[in-house]
């Protein structure tokens, strides 16, 4: 099983997301349940298609927080 960070971000009439340790797969969505759904399906694919090329998958290193300032 594989699990990587995506950052969803609005657009102007939708949204797009990518994931920073899988490089050009993105994603885009009328909704955020839309773009997560499509990104979990690009996502899938990329590592699908990195599996029957005989790729490495990427290790997932990304993370994020939230800051708040005053």
């Amino acid at each position: 099983m594989y699990r990587f960070l995506i950052v969803v971000e609005k657009a102007d009439g939708n949204y797009s997301a990518y994931s920073p340790d899988l490089p050009g797969c993105v994603a885009t969505g009328r909704t955020r349940e839309q773009v997560t759904r499509n990104m979990h399906e690009a996502i899938e694919m990329h590592v699908r298609g990195l599996l029957e090329d005989e790729l490495p998958v990427p290790k997932s290193h990304s993370f994020a927080e939230y800051v708040t300032v005053s």
